[in-house]
């Protein structure tokens, strides 16, 4: 019986073990006080509205940089002596009174027969966006053909349509619209 008590006495022991062994242990909690919780919040505020507000000037940074080069482009291409042709309203045709600009941009490459440019489709703020990028990408190809008419080689010539995205013009009236359907030419 001595080793009946002893084996039941085992099991009980390694049952126990076994039991406690399989048991979850103690998980350890830190609690943060709540006024250090909302000191977090209010920071972690401070520091999105800060870094909203440096993006905001980054972005007007660009915007400004963006507008000053473009100044500076224009002011090169004229400089270069290419004018910009315009068009009318939802047309991609070379108007009667382009053609002589049209005329004195390709003298000025056949005298230049190094210099390579890039041709920037513009469109008015009306319309969409798809729209009036297809309209620009029309009106550059219809500069570039001219060009190569004239006697200008197409490998000379590259693209680009801006759509309706750089206006030179802002305001809402026939007149500044019509300064932003054009085709520029830009040395490269």
């Amino acid at each position: 019986m001595k080793t009946r008590s002893s084996l039941l006495l085992v099991t009980i022991v390694f049952a126990a073990l076994f039991a406690l062994w399989g048991c979850p242990k103690k998980a350890e909690v830190t609690a943060t006080p709540e006024p250090q919780q909302q000191e977090m919040t209010e920071t972690s505020d401070a520091d999105k509205a800060a870094e909203a507000a440096r993006r905001a000037a980054e972005e007007a940074e660009a915007k400004a940089r963006a507008e000053a080069e473009e100044r500076e482009r224009a002011a090169a291409a004229a400089a270069a002596g290419l004018k910009p042709v315009y068009f009318d309203f939802d047309r991609s045709v070379i108007r009667e009174d382009a053609r002589s600009i049209m005329k004195e941009n390709a003298q000025w490459l056949k005298d230049s027969p190094t210099v390579k440019v890039r041709i920037e489709g513009n469109c008015d703020e009306r319309g969409t966006i798809e729209y009036n990028q297809a309209l620009g990408q029309r009106r550059a190809a219809a500069a570039k053909k001219y060009l190569t008419d004239l006697g200008i080689a197409g490998s000379r010539i590259s693209l680009i349509s801006y759509g309706k995205e750089k206006p030179v013009c802002k305001e809402s009236t026939e007149e500044c619209w019509q300064q932003n359907r054009r085709a520029e030419l830009v040395t490269q």
